[in-house]
C-alpha cells in the first residue's frame, strides 16, 4: 500500500507544483478534484482514473437510498468517489480519493462515510484504498487512509510523516 500512497504523493507534488491557479481563483472543489485526477493518471499506468465514476463493472454503483451515504443523488448524499483508480471491465477497484478544500467548512462526516462504504469488504467490488485529503494552496492539511471499512491508523501516520517529509504537509 505505500508504493501506491508513494505514487499519490507524487502526483500532489506535481499537482501543487502545476495548479496553483486553481487556489489563487479560489475555484470549487470538483475543478481541483479534477485536475489532481490528471496528475493521478500519469502515476499509474496501466490503470483508469475517473472522477465521480458510478458503475461497478457493468452494473451502476447501487446502494441503500436515503441513507448518509447513498447513491439518491437528490438528495445530496452521492456515494460515488471523487476520484477513482480502477480497471473498469474487470472490475478491480485499487484507490478511491476523496478531495476537500480546508476552506470547505461542513462537516468531514459524509467524506468519511463515504470512504468507510467505498473500502467496506462487504460492498462488492471495494477498493483497496481509501484516501481522504484536504487541501489548501500549498499543503495536505489533513489526511486519512482507510482499509477494509477503517481508518488505518499507523497507514495514515506513515502517509501523514511523509506528505510532512517532502514539504507537502503540515507539521503537527
Amino acid at each position: 500500500m505505500q508504493t501506491e500512497l508513494n505514487k499519490v504523493i507524487a502526483a500532489l507534488r506535481d499537482f501543487y507544483a502545476q495548479e496553483a491557479f486553481l487556489f489563487e481563483k479560489d475555484v470549487g472543489e470538483r475543478a481541483i478534484t479534477h485536475r489532481f485526477a490528471v496528475h493521478l493518471e500519469k502515476q499509474f499506468s496501466g490503470w483508469s482514473v475517473d472522477c465521480n465514476y458510478d458503475r461497478l463493472g457493468e452494473r451502476t454503483l447501487h446502494l441503500p437510498h436515503g441513507t448518509i451515504i447513498s447513491t439518491d443523488d437528490h438528495l445530496g448524499k452521492s456515494i460515488y468517489p471523487d476520484v477513482a483508480v480502477h480497471q473498469r471491465e474487470i472490475p478491480n477497484n485499487l484507490l478511491t480519493v476523496e478531495i476537500r478544500k480546508a476552506s470547505n467548512h461542513t462537516p468531514l462526516e459524509h467524506d468519511q462515510h463515504k470512504l468507510r462504504a467505498l473500502t467496506d469488504v462487504h460492498v462488492w467490488f471495494p477498493y483497496w484504498i481509501g484516501l481522504l485529503l484536504v487541501l489548501d494552496g500549498h499543503h495536505v492539511t489533513m489526511s486519512e487512509v482507510y482499509v477494509s471499512g477503517l481508518v488505518d491508523e499507523a497507514l495514515s501516520r506513515w502517509f501523514a510523516t511523509r506528505l510532512q517529509e517532502t514539504g507537502l504537509g503540515i507539521r503537527a
